[in-house]
């Protein structure tokens, strides 16, 4: 098998990896509310609970990436990261009391934790000019799973009979079904994942020139095989290898937790540049509007259309639909417009969303047909920006910061989106009775992004130049 099998059976991988973090989500999300309820749980914990879950994803994340970027290998970081999965989700079906319930989803977001080292292995595989479509493909896969995990609620609601002395109902059975997935896709992983080398005739002299560049400035991302070479007959006279058979040496003689890639690594230049902070931002705050919005649907629902899990879950499905159709329509809108002015369109249908919501939703008002037709194109405004915000910043984000360190970089990344999605219910969970100031925040925050995106869109270009010896910064 080559390289290019072993890739695209990796890629696949980790497609079906994203796809069971969206089966997860969807099949818990309409549950949870209704299992707190029943284990006598105050409102508060619904927050909680959704919280807790990014709360571990966020402090897990950037070990996860810093060991993918020193080891240079993810397989083994995926395969002990789905290992709390697994245990998360069983200690949800065990259930119990509500406290086991929050320390169920703080053990299975130590698993999502992986995703850090997943993002830095699809940026050192791919070109620039193709990573955005491939992000795409893979966040397609995520919501794959939230269309999908509905479908299985439909008959996991229908459970209710005895495994040993463990109770399988409704509420419980998600816990053990997802336990059963994760525990198929440790067998997955073994069998169709490889890390494959990024770039097959020059990866493992750029690596060894870099890694002897250590007081350098840190080499931002390569965009091409043509880039690479211009790189290595600019430093050659710099730092000259002691024989050519050294020069070549294989990426994976290379100790296994070299530090080296880190020395160099200014957080000053690397985080606190304007475009960094920017998509960061853009980050923070898309993904603090969405999982309050999220937190949100449900209690209303409940209050002015009396859904339950089965209403809920066909709700989710349809969502399903149209985020996975708006991935697929950013996925070929890439490959012709710049990711900034995509990043633009999509922060403009998130703020029109807001205000809507802002205006129809907070005070729901007239016949049923008229609070479900205000209620739905809310929930379509808000799911039709995602995909061209998330796409977008990924994708840029991959392009401003280092290659070499990129797993410990989208560490920090998800870190920052974790923070949201613990802040986002908390903020929701407490605000269902008062949504204009909810809502208000969240519109007064989106404009804030919007004015910085636009401040410093010249900034947020295609990768940055590949610094040579007499050169400077030249991507702004």
């Amino acid at each position: 098998m080559d390289n290019l099998q072993k890739r695209n059976l990796t890629f696949i991988t980790i497609g079906l990896i994203f796809m069971l973090s969206g089966i997860e989500y969807a099949v818990i999300l309409p549950t949870i509310w209704r299992y707190l309820q029943i284990l006598d749980a105050p409102p508060y914990f619904l927050g909680l609970g959704l919280s807790a879950f990014s709360l571990s994803s966020l402090l897990i994340g950037p070990f996860f990436g810093c060991w993918s970027d020193r080891s240079r290998t993810t397989k083994s970081i995926i395969l002990f990261a789905n290992l709390f999965e697994i245990a998360g989700n069983f200690m949800y079906f065990i259930g119990y009391s509500k406290w086991m319930l929050l320390c169920s989803r703080l053990v299975a977001g130590v698993g999502a934790g992986s995703g850090s080292s997943i993002f830095g292995y699809i940026t050192r595989s791919t070109q620039p000019d193709e990573r955005a479509s491939i992000f795409a493909a893979i966040m397609a896969c995520r919501q794959v799973g939230l269309l999908v995990g509905p479908a299985f609620n439909l008959f996991l609601r229908l459970c209710d009979f005895k495994l040993g002395p463990f109770v399988v109902n409704k509420f419980t059975s998600p816990g053990i079904f997802m336990c059963l997935l994760w525990v198929l896709e440790q067998f997955v992983v073994l069998a169709m994942y490889w890390d494959v080398p990024p770039i097959s005739t020059t990866e493992g002299a750029v690596l060894m020139v870099d890694l002897k560049l250590e007081d350098e400035e840190e080499v931002p991302l390569m965009g091409s095989d043509d880039e690479v070479h211009t790189y290595r007959a600019v430093t050659s006279h710099q730092s000259e290898p002691s024989s050519s058979s050294s020069e070549m040496q294989p990426p994976h003689e290379i100790p296994w937790f070299d530090s080296k890639p880190f020395n160099s690594l200014s957080a000053s230049r690397e985080f606190l540049r304007e475009e960094v902070i920017v998509l960061l931002t853009a980050q923070f705050i898309t993904l603090f509007n969405q999982t309050a919005l999220e937190t949100m649907v449900t209690p209303l629902t409940q209050r002015y259309f009396s859904f339950g899990e089965l209403g809920n879950s066909v709700m989710y499905s349809l969502c399903g639909v149209e985020v996975i159709l708006g991935f697929l329509f950013v996925r070929w809108l890439s490959g012709k417009v710049a990711d900034r002015a995509v990043l633009a369109v999509g922060l403009v249908i998130c703020c029109t969303a807001c205000i809507w919501c802002l205006v129809f939703l907070c005070n729901l008002q007239g016949n049923y047909e008229w609070e479900m037709s205000a209620f739905v194109i809310g929930v379509f405004l808000q799911l039709l920006g995602l995909p061209f915000v998330a796409v977008s910043q990924v994708s840029l984000f991959s392009k401003v910061t280092a290659e070499k360190t990129q797993g410990f970089s989208q560490g920090v990344r998800r870190s920052v989106g974790g923070l949201a999605t613990i802040l986002g219910p908390l903020w929701a969970g407490g605000l269902t009775n008062h949504l204009y100031i909810m809502l208000g925040v969240m519109l007064a925050l989106l404009l804030m992004v919007s004015v910085m995106t636009a401040l410093s869109y010249g900034r947020l270009t295609q990768p940055r130049a590949v610094q040579c010896a007499q050169s400077s910064d030249s991507g702004g």
